[in-house]
């Protein structure tokens, strides 16, 4: 089991990412927390030694791509009526972006996210996804035909790499 400090120092730094992540592929506010909740339980009770906050990073949102396939899998998740519920976002330009996102297929809305929100290269995300880097590439190249389509080609891809660039700082 970890400490107080490390839970508090992993939630401060990557509760964020973990809930961005969970927002994106739950759709559901709700969900989202439940799969927050979920991701930081099983690091607590983890005892995988990391060797930065690079390799912490990548299995908090693995183990949150994990716990929403675990969500949707449930009995709970099949026996329930959807709620339609806007996902908050920061300007109303990115709200549109992030619309036709929402839309995407989940294989292509975890490639699109983890690239453009989190910054990872597609073998970064192969990693984490257990996907081929050729399958990350192959369905990032989909996912933005998709987008592109969806929003009737009013964004070009550097357009799209402008308005979702990672949150690095």
């Amino acid at each position: 089991m970890r400490t107080q400090m490390f839970m508090e120092c992993a939630v401060k730094r990557f509760g964020t990412p973990v809930y961005q992540l969970a927002l994106v592929h739950t759709q559901n506010r709700a969900d989202a927390e439940d799969v927050f909740q979920e991701a930081f339980l099983r690091l607590y009770l983890d005892a995988t030694l990391f060797a930065d906050d690079e390799h912490l990073k990548a299995w908090l949102l693995q183990v949150t791509i994990n716990a929403c396939h675990d969500l949707h899998r449930s009995a709970w998740s099949r026996r329930r009526a959807a709620l339609s519920e806007d996902i908050p976002f920061e300007t109303e330009e990115d709200s549109g972006l992030w619309a036709a996102v929402a839309k995407l297929p989940q294989k292509y809305r975890d490639v699109i996210h983890l690239y453009y929100q989190e910054g990872y290269s597609a073998e970064e995300i192969g990693n984490i996804l257990g996907r081929k880097t050729a399958t990350v590439r192959t369905q990032m190249c989909r996912a933005r035909e998709l987008l592109k389509s969806e929003l009737g080609g009013n964004y070009n891809e550097e357009r799209v790499q402008e308005n979702v660039q990672p949150d690095h700082a």
